[in-house]
C-alpha cells in the first residue's frame, strides 16, 4: 500500500509531469492547422492580384486606349475639316493618323479609326488596323479590285470587335473616308479558323465562297471571348459608294 506521499507525487507527476501521449499528439496538429492558414492566405492573395490583373486588363487598358482613339480621331476630323494635306501633297493618302472610320451597326460600338499596321503598338491603341503583312490589304480608295482586311482587339484595349458574332449575312458594313463612304454587305461568316490561316486575307478569299476578284472587305479578331487561340472572320463585299455631302449625312445604313 503506497504511503500518502507517495499518492501526492503521483498526483502531481500526473498534474506537471511529462506530457500524455494523447498531448503529444496535439503539436502536428498545430502546425499542420498553421500550414493550412498560411496557405489560404497565399490563395487569397494570389486571387486578389489575379481580381487586379483582369480588371486591369479587361477594363483599365479600354480606358485608356479609347482615350488615346479618341483623341485620334478627332484629330483625323478636324484635319477633314480643315482640309489639310498630307505630307505628300495635295491627293496623296496620309496613313499617320488614320485614313478612316468603320462602321458595324451590328457591333453597336460607333465609329472605329481605321489606322496602318495590325501590331500591337497599333491595335492596343483601340483602333482596328488594316493589314500589310502577311497579305497587303487593298484599300477602298485606290479604286482597285482586292481584300480591304482589318484587324482589332475582341477584349481589352478599346476591344472594338467584342461582339463581332453578333454580325449576320446581309449587315451592312460601311467605311467612311473624307470624301466617300463604302457600303459593304456581309455574304460570309467563319466563326473559327486557325490562326495561322491567312488564306483568308487573300484578294479573293475562296474560303468565304467567292471564286472572282472583287472589291471584299474582311474583319478578322481573336476566338473564343478572352482568348487568342483562333481566329473569328467576317467576310463582306462592297455594294455601292456614296459622296459624302457637306453635312457628311451617313448612308442609309447607318440611319
Amino acid at each position: 500500500m503506497a504511503s500518502t506521499t507517495d499518492t501526492q507525487h503521483q498526483e502531481h507527476a500526473g498534474e506537471d509531469g511529462p506530457p500524455e501521449p494523447a498531448a503529444r499528439r496535439r503539436g502536428p496538429g498545430r502546425i499542420v492547422a498553421q500550414v493550412v492558414s498560411v496557405f489560404g492566405e497565399l490563395l487569397i492573395t494570389a486571387g486578389l492580384v489575379l481580381g487586379l490583373f483582369v480588371v486591369y486588363s479587361l477594363w483599365w487598358t479600354n480606358v485608356v486606349a479609347d482615350r488615346a482613339a479618341d483623341e485620334q480621331a478627332d484629330k483625323v476630323r478636324d484635319d477633314w475639316a480643315q482640309d489639310r494635306v498630307g505630307p505628300d501633297g495635295p491627293g496623296a493618302l496620309d496613313t499617320r493618323a488614320g485614313i478612316g472610320f468603320l462602321h458595324v451597326p451590328a457591333m453597336g460600338n460607333g465609329d472605329i479609326l481605321v489606322e496602318k499596321g495590325t501590331s500591337m503598338k497599333i491595335l492596343n491603341d483601340g483602333v482596328a488596323g488594316y493589314y500589310t503583312d502577311p497579305v497587303k490589304a487593298t484599300l477602298p480608295t485606290s479604286g482597285k479590285k482586292g481584300n480591304f482586311s482589318l484587324a482589332a482587339h475582341r477584349d481589352g484595349h478599346g476591344a472594338k470587335f467584342h461582339k463581332i458574332d453578333k454580325i449576320e449575312e446581309g449587315d451592312p458594313i460601311v467605311f467612311e473616308t473624307k470624301d466617300t463612304w463604302y457600303v459593304y454587305k456581309t455574304y460570309a461568316v467563319l466563326r473559327e479558323t486557325s490562326k495561322f490561316n491567312v488564306k483568308v486575307l487573300d484578294a479573293v478569299p475562296r474560303e468565304s465562297g467567292k471564286k472572282k476578284p472583287g472589291r471584299y472587305i474582311t474583319l478578322t479578331t481573336c476566338t473564343p471571348v478572352y482568348t487568342s487561340k483562333y481566329r473569328y472572320v467576317v467576310w463582306g463585299e462592297l455594294v455601292r459608294t456614296e459622296k459624302v455631302d457637306g453635312d457628311r449625312t451617313p448612308p442609309a445604313e447607318l440611319r
